[in-house]
């Protein structure tokens, strides 16, 4: 793979307040038609609609003094923006006054959906030639998490992604993937080659000294099974590493071979 650390920033930002989330605290039931964000949504388009007004559909009510869309204000207003909103963990949502675990888990799968829509811009078919080309695949789903998560992705003999494998979450510091697992999983599927990544919280990229054992560990004993790794990504906030851009594989490979 040729080297091409780049990645253009998603953004996504909160839109002004509409009309209807500037009255009292009514019913959406009691607003008047045209301001009830199903129906706005419905006869004008969902681009009409205020962030809040389409978290206010997902949460689909509200609470005795509270609309769905006053909800979804605070939710926006607290988390300050709906990508920050999406690394929020469960605990954090249920200390959201009126949000209930069902309106958690609305919540919840709305922005996986859209992180899963995002990772699926890049063609399934189009061969990997630049480390660029696997992290802007995954910094949507997993830049803004809250935890370490550890991916393996399976390659064709094109360089083409046949699968992506969530092989380990971990806390806030730490997933503590196993050579054996990722080698095991590797030759169930036949898969020739692999790239393993994953992001760190902290939005730092820098590479632990547990992270270059691992990498060098996995390069070393996919050798000896005849499988090539061709990098480990590290994903941070907007930014990556990549142990082959840096040349850290080809030293390990080297290692390999001396060791055969």
């Amino acid at each position: 793979m040729e080297r091409r650390n780049a990645v253009t920033p998603v953004r996504t930002e909160v839109n002004d307040m509409s009309e209807s989330e500037k009255g009292p605290s009514l019913s959406i039931r009691e607003w008047a038609e045209d301001d009830r964000p199903r129906e706005k949504l419905l006869r004008h388009g969902e681009h009409a609609l205020s962030n809040a007004e389409l978290v206010a559909i997902i949460i689909r009510t509200g609470t005795r003094g509270r609309s769905a869309v006053d909800i979804g204000r605070e939710l926006l207003h607290r988390f300050k923006s709906l990508r920050a909103m999406s690394g929020v963990d469960i605990a954090e949502f249920r200390e959201v006054p009126g949000l209930k675990d069902a309106k958690i888990a609305q919540i919840k799968a709305a922005v996986e959906l859209g992180r899963r829509m995002l990772s699926e811009e890049k063609s399934d078919d189009e061969p990997v030639r630049h480390s660029s080309d696997v992290a802007n695949r995954l910094m949507p789903i997993m830049r803004d998490l809250k935890k370490e998560r550890f991916v393996l992705l399976l390659l064709d003999r094109k360089n083409v992604i046949t699968d992506i494998i969530n092989v380990d979450h971990g806390t806030v510091d730490q997933a503590n993937p196993h050579v054996r697992e990722i080698l095991q999983q590797t030759l169930r599927k036949n898969a020739p080659s692999i790239i393993v990544a994953h992001n760190h919280p902290s939005g730092s990229i820098r590479p632990s000294d547990q992270d270059k054992a691992f990498t060098r560990n996995l390069v070393i004993a996919a050798f000896a099974t005849g499988v090539t790794c061709f990098d480990h990504i590290i994903i941070g906030n907007n930014r990556f590493f990549s142990f082959a851009d840096e040349g850290l594989i080809g030293t390990y490979v080297a290692e390999a071979k001396r060791n055969v």
